[in-house]
């Protein structure tokens, strides 16, 4: 049995870090761990990738989580946003996490990837082989259906959360990413969650212009569609807020 292995995971593994989000997979994988007695350390990744309120979401939910920071803008390769994009990101956050912990005391690094997860559609799994990172949700053969019923369960208000991808995903591929698109995308999703949409997606789809492509779940596009010149309106006064702040810079 799935639950069966992962109790037999943290018996065989008691102490190890955690590259931890905040969404349903790491959210479960830290609960058990320290219902099972294990010695588990949460980090998070911020990175200009990161939008805040995830690392206030992944803090509320851990509070004694520990903060791996990193400009991976400044290493081109990622900026680029090329096809090897998320693999290098992915290697060089895994790459300090690696050095943090184990200066911290812990050996071992585990993720939250989940059995389901489609590892050809993940370029950053790669990276999570080659550096010897444990998966103890994907080798006790838990999916995300299976997770999820076991967070209600238990009780963690994560078992319905969405999945989240990092806001370089926004951007087309081969499309050059900069500090100043992300942040227009993050305020302009920010401002969607304020008035109520959920489960959306804010990307460039013109960075000269800039213009977006909003894609919202079936049963709020009509409601997009009536606030869409409200929509426009706010995101142009971002971009121009945005614009004075780099001008002024």
């Amino acid at each position: 049995m799935p639950v069966e292995k992962l109790s037999e995971f943290f018996r065989e593994n008691p102490k190890f870090a955690l590259a931890f989000s905040g969404g349903a997979d790491s959210a479960y994988l830290l609960r058990a761990a320290q219902d099972a007695g294990a010695d588990v350390r949460p980090y998070f990744f911020k990175t200009q990738f990161q939008p805040s309120f995830e690392l206030e979401e992944a803090l509320r939910l851990a509070p004694g989580l520990a903060v791996v920071r990193a400009d991976v803008l400044n290493e081109p390769e990622i900026a680029a946003n090329g096809p090897e994009r998320c693999y290098r990101c992915k290697r060089r956050m895994l790459s300090l996490l690696i050095a943090r912990a184990a200066a911290d005391g812990y050996a071992l690094v585990c993720d939250g990837t989940n059995a389901t997860d489609d590892a050809a559609g993940r370029p950053g799994m790669r990276a999570l082989a080659e550096l010897g990172i444990r998966s103890p949700l994907r080798e006790a053969g838990l999916g995300k259906a299976e997770i999820r019923r076991l967070s209600r369960e238990a009780g963690l208000d994560t078992w319905d959360k969405p999945s989240y991808s990092c806001l370089a995903t926004r951007v087309p591929a081969g499309t050059p990413i900069d500090a100043r698109s992300l942040r227009l995308i993050e305020c302009g999703e920010k401002l969607l969650n304020d008035l109520g949409f959920s489960g959306f997606r804010l990307r460039l789809a013109d960075p000269l212009g800039p213009a977006y492509r909003l894609e919202l779940p079936e049963g709020q596009i009509e409601r997009g569609r009536r606030l869409l010149t409200e929509l426009a309106e706010r995101l142009g006064e971002v971009e121009l807020a945005e614009r004075r702040v780099s001008e002024d810079g």
